[in-house]
């Protein structure tokens, strides 16, 4: 079994260079009727052709019977191969024998290189003249560009604000540059550059997007909120669970003054995805409240006694009309919910709820409206509360007295909206600071 597969193994090895040495070999059958004068036919043919042919001067041809004998050096090994395509093609050559090497020689290997690098220069000489006049192009279509970009009427009326008119011009000045490259190229007839620049620039853009995607979702986030602009400088708006009063919107982020005075720079890609309500579109706000009063009470007469109290405040609007009704039932209260209406331009939303709640209550208890109190009952071994203490006196006689009780301003408190006037103010005077950076505008339409 060994030896039948070492013969199997020889005969492989063996096969392997002689399927190499066919394949490179001429194919066909072969004449009898070869000659000296055939062979030097063949070889004087060769040399021709090699003699034509740039890297085959050191390269000598012998033929004997048809088979062509190559000696010599050559640049590289690729020119050396190529010798056996080149001779196979002869007609009458039976076999070929190449022995071509490559050349180590220093000085021959530098030699070509010297030659390409005089061509390239003298060619460059050549075309000097037409590349300062391609150049010259290129200049004088990106200036034009330029100049047309600095100009502010079109731009800036077309454009809905200063940011779109910036980006108005940043597209004019490239398509300029664009249209200076093709003209250049052009001129230098090597328009067929061109597919391979932009080729080059979209793969490099492409990867430049996928690194900077959040700032490019960023920039055009900015783009939107200033052409659609969903809210306007001084609007009281809640942002992604943020509230304040709107400072500016620059191309990066939204900044808000908070009711506690603090800056809060919401980025734009946050602010055009999330939900945004926004308080100062409507002058009217409205201000809700609850109120518990005990099961036993008046139910009909608690709504009206409150439904009044609302309308009697001179800083509820009398449309839409406040109103009153029962929210829920718990276990030892009923729950009214009062809803009123005030202008927020002049009225305190913090204030004029505080104040309705404030007389409210008080009109409930001065019409001895009972107030819902907790109940427990407790029981220890069978003896309640209300029993005599053998040792001392009762619950009710260690209670103190009662103290008396003041009389209920029932005139409503001032309720201006001072605090939201002097946040306002803050913010005209950021925006006077640094107005340059504010992509609002108080004309603009919302959306």
């Amino acid at each position: 079994m060994f030896r039948i597969l070492l013969s199997a193994l020889l005969i492989t090895l063996l096969g392997i260079p002689a399927h190499a040495q066919t394949a490179e070999q001429p194919t066909g059958t072969i004449s009898v009727t070869e000659s000296a004068s055939q062979d030097a036919a063949i070889a004087t043919r060769i040399r021709t052709i090699l003699s034509e042919l740039e890297g085959y001067e050191d390269v000598t041809v012998s033929v004997a019977s048809g088979i062509v004998t190559l000696r010599g050096t050559t640049l590289d090994a690729l020119t050396a191969e190529t010798l056996n395509e080149l001779t196979g093609r002869i007609e009458g050559v039976v076999a070929i024998r190449n022995n071509v090497t490559e050349t180590t020689d220093v000085a021959r290997r530098l030699n070509p290189a010297l030659e390409r690098f005089e061509k390239r220069l003298y060619d460059l000489v050549t075309r000097l003249p037409l590349l300062l006049i391609a150049l010259a192009a290129f200049l004088i279509v990106v200036f034009f560009g330029i100049v047309l970009a600095r100009l502010r009427y079109p731009w800036d009326r077309f454009a809905p604000n200063a940011f779109i008119a910036d980006i108005y011009r940043q597209i004019i000045r490239l398509v300029f540059v664009i249209a200076g490259i093709v003209i250049s190229l052009d001129i230098l007839n090597a328009t067929a550059l061109l597919s391979t620049i932009l080729g080059a620039a979209g793969i490099i853009g492409l990867a430049i997007g996928f690194a900077v995607k959040d700032t490019v979702e960023n920039f055009i986030a900015s783009v939107m909120l200033s052409i659609r602009q969903p809210f306007r400088p001084n609007d009281a708006v809640e942002i992604n669970g943020d509230e304040g009063k709107v400072i500016r919107l620059t191309s990066r982020a939204t900044i808000l003054l908070s009711y506690d005075g603090n800056h809060i720079r919401i980025p734009n890609a946050t602010v055009f995805k999330s939900r945004i309500v926004n308080y100062s579109i409507n002058a009217e706000r409205r201000f809700v409240f609850d109120i518990g009063i005990a099961p036993s009470a008046d139910m009909a007469r608690a709504i009206q006694i409150a439904q009044t109290t609302l309308k009697e405040l001179p800083f509820v609007l009398k449309s839409p009309a406040p109103d009153v009704w029962i929210e829920g039932v718990g276990d030892s209260t009923l729950t009214l919910r009062l809803v009123g209406w005030i202008d927020q331009r002049t009225t305190s939303l913090t204030a004029g709820r505080g104040e309705a709640i404030r007389l409210a209550v008080a009109a409930l208890a001065e019409a001895e409206v009972d107030m819902p109190e907790p109940t427990y009952r407790l029981i220890n071994s069978g003896v309640t509360l209300t029993e005599v203490d053998a040792q001392g006196p009762t619950r009710a006689e260690r209670a103190p007295a009662p103290r008396p009780v003041p009389p209920v301003q029932t005139k409503a408190l001032d309720v201006q909206a001072h605090a939201e006037h002097a946040l306002e103010a803050i913010v005209d005077e950021e925006r006077r600071d640094r107005h340059n950076e504010d992509l609002l505008n108080r004309d603009a339409q919302t959306e």
